[in-house]
C-alpha cells in the first residue's frame, strides 16, 4: 500500500509540475487578444488557461491529500492514541536522579 502511494505521488507530483511549465504568463495574454498566432489553438485564446487552472487545482489537491496521507503513513504507526495509552499513570517515584560529579558526597 505505502508503495503504491509513494508511486502514485512521484506520477502526480511530476504531472503537476509538468502542467504548470504549459501555464502561459499573464502577460502571454495580450497577444491572443491582438490577433497574435496563439488564438487558432486547440482550446482557443482564452479556453485554456481555464482548462489548465482547473486541472493545476484538481492534481495540486490530490498531491496534498497524498502528501498528508503518506506523512501519517511514514509517522509510525499512524495512531497518535498509542503514545499516550498510559498518561494517567503516575511516574515511579523511587527512581533516582542521575547528578552530575560535583554533587557526589565525599567519602569518609
Amino acid at each position: 500500500m505505502y508503495e503504491f502511494l509513494m508511486i502514485a505521488y512521484l506520477i502526480v507530483a511530476i504531472v503537476l509540475v509538468g502542467i504548470i511549465m504549459i501555464q502561459q504568463g499573464k502577460g502571454a495574454d495580450m497577444g491572443a487578444s491582438f490577433g497574435a498566432g496563439s488564438s487558432n489553438t486547440v482550446f482557443g485564446s482564452g479556453g485554456s488557461g481555464n482548462f489548465l487552472t482547473r486541472t493545476t487545482a484538481v492534481i495540486a489537491i490530490v498531491f496534498f491529500v497524498l502528501s498528508l496521507i503518506l506523512g501519517n503513513l511514514s509517522s509510525g504507526s499512524g495512531d497518535v492514541e498509542s503514545e499516550f495509552e498510559n498518561i494517567e499513570a503516575p511516574a515511579p517515584v523511587n527512581q533516582e536522579v542521575p547528578t552530575s560529579g560535583n554533587d557526589v558526597p565525599e567519602s569518609e
